[in-house]
């Protein structure tokens, strides 16, 4: 088929639509009942509990990383006992919640993408469409909250691990004292500094959720669309990610 800048607008406004109002309709659901709480604590298990080893990885080696290049770029300065300050910082205020996020989008976004998607190829969501069952109450919303309740919690234990992993590095290798790093590491934390640390995830957790969800339900074309659907939403949840990082980001420097 010929391209078509007109159809090519039309179906990305379309697209755009649709994901607002399954978000409306999903976060609306949060709070109504029923509550499928059995589904909320299987999908924090999945979420959290399946995303914890990656995540506590990631944040080890990345705070290491960091502790290293901090180190080399102090030492000019004479401030090499910075190490930890400057670690800490970039942990809480900004790697941490990125990279947790980003973990457990391609894991957890591709995840729902494909789990649904397959339902939808497969005509289970018209199945429980016909019982009278709301598939956004049943499927969306638990993964929603258990993505609300858990990314604020990894993200946590990647920031913790990072500084860790930076105090290995300080301690065994630029022979830091650990009081030292540690003083450092949390004397000059601020209350705005950890809370853009936690709005961040829980804003990113949104982007996770709602994006695997609506690219797994609009999946067309049998297991060709079931992949594609699953690379569409790793893909466009991680560049979300990144985008809302910067306007949240602007928006802390600004205040």
């Amino acid at each position: 088929m010929p391209f078509s800048l007109e159809a090519s607008v039309q179906r990305a406004v379309l697209n755009v639509q649709e994901f607002v109002v399954l978000s409306g309709r999903a976060i609306g659901n949060l709070f109504r009942r029923p509550h499928y709480w059995t589904d909320v604590i299987l999908q924090m298990d999945i979420i959290g509990v399946g995303s914890l080893p990656i995540v506590v990885l990631v944040g080890f080696f990345t705070g290491a990383v960091l502790a290293l290049q901090m180190f080399s770029t102090l030492a000019t300065f004479g401030a090499s006992a910075q190490t930890g300050r400057m670690v800490s910082f970039s942990l809480v205020r900004e790697l941490g919640p990125v990279l947790a996020s980003l973990m457990v989008a391609g894991r957890n976004a591709a995840g729902m993408a494909s789990e649904l998607g397959s339902m939808t190829v497969t005509e289970q969501i018209d199945a429980m469409r016909a019982l009278g069952t709301d598939p956004l109450k049943k499927l969306v919303t638990p993964r929603l909250l258990a993505t609300l309740v858990t990314l604020p919690l990894l993200t946590m234990i990647a920031d913790f691990t990072g500084v860790f992993g930076g105090f290995v590095i300080s301690y065994f290798l630029i022979k830091l004292t650990p009081t030292q790093y540690w003083t450092t590491t949390y004397r000059d934390l601020e209350l705005g500094d950890l809370s853009e640390g936690l709005v961040k995830p829980f804003v990113f957790a949104f982007v996770i959720a709602l994006v695997g969800c609506y690219y797994g339900l609009t999946t067309r074309g049998g297991t060709q669309g079931v992949g594609r659907s699953t690379t569409q939403a790793v893909v466009t949840a991680s560049i979300l990610i990144f985008v809302l990082d910067f306007l949240l980001t602007r928006l802390y420097v600004r205040g």
